[in-house]
């Protein structure tokens, strides 16, 4: 199904691509960078209201700034969930202070708690689950604590493949989220495909695991962009939906949409409503306008930004 026209002159025209689509799209979120952040003037002028924002906490990022662009981010309305990478934080009472700085400074009470995509340890956290294990979110009222999932397994956790470590971590987190009066959610990492994702998730509900999946999908970039990320991220087998577009000189210069893989998960959902996967997660890897002018053109009433 084509997309909707793109006028430069006017900005993005609010469409859908379906009911379906625009159902499975209410309620998305997105994720920014502090630097990435800095390039847009506001927020309100591409996001719904309430969206919320993820931080993405990148090795070598000061708190400092990463406390600031949640604290502009609050100030234009948006719920911010900060990364709390596990392998840069050197001990409880540096998970504390940042704690303590985001609910100070940017009202944040949210969290993704992930490992952290670096080889070694800067102290004494290596896991997600020793972060919740110190209990300083239910301390200091976190209300929401996301946690990773990975449709394609995480060769960092799995270095022969599969996700038999992977599931195991989140055995862990779904016992975890029975005893504690966390609301928890799985943050996962973008693929291409709809087909492995549904049966990743069809597979951690027969396994008993039922915390909602908030699907990554990887918004609108240029093709070569879009592999260099899928590559450095660890993409699995969805990356050949990649490759197999490269080898097409009539489409290696044209943006590789997420229409397709959004499209068919949304089917999916409208006929499974219990279908596992509560929302979508934007990685806005050809950027943040970019992305939000897509789901604006796409996602009809679930789209429009705040100030529209």
């Amino acid at each position: 199904m084509a997309l909707l026209n793109f006028k430069k002159d006017d900005g993005p025209v609010p469409g859908s691509l379906s009911p379906e689509v625009e159902a499975f799209l209410d309620g998305y979120s997105i994720e920014v960078m502090p630097r990435t952040a800095e390039k847009v003037e506001d927020f309100r002028a591409l996001l719904p209201a309430g969206t919320r924002v993820y931080i993405a906490h990148i090795e070598g990022t000061p708190i400092e700034d990463m406390v600031a662009t949640a604290k502009r981010l609050n100030a234009e309305g948006f719920p911010v969930m900060p990364h709390f990478p596990a392998r840069i934080i050197k001990d409880t009472a540096t998970l504390k202070d940042w704690i303590a700085r985001y609910q100070g400074e940017a009202n944040v009470d949210q969290a993704l708690l992930l490992a952290g995509g670096v080889d070694q340890p800067h102290g004494d956290f290596h896991s997600s689950m020793q972060l919740m294990e110190t209990g300083a979110f239910e301390a200091a009222g976190f209300k929401h604590l996301h946690v990773a999932g990975h449709p394609e397994g995480n060769r960092d956790i799995d270095p022969t493949g599969g996700t038999a470590m992977v599931d195991e971590a989140l055995r862990w987190k779904q016992d975890f989220a029975n005893r504690t009066d966390a609301k928890m959610a799985i943050a996962t990492q973008f693929a291409f495909e709809a087909a492995p994702i549904i049966a990743w998730a069809d597979s951690l509900k027969a396994a008993g695991i039922d915390l909602p999946i908030h699907i990554g999908i990887a918004g609108p970039a240029k093709l070569q962009t879009m592999i260099k990320f899928a590559i450095a991220c660890g993409v699995g087998p969805s990356l050949k939906v990649l490759q197999k577009r490269a080898k097409d000189v009539t489409k290696l210069l044209l943006p590789f949409s997420p229409a397709e893989v959004i499209s068919d998960l949304a089917t999916h959902k409208a006929a499974n409503p219990d279908f596992n996967i509560t929302q979508v997660h934007f990685f806005p890897l050809g950027g943040i306008k970019t992305n939000a002018h897509w789901a604006i053109e796409n996602g009809g009433r679930a789209a429009v930004p705040a100030n529209a």
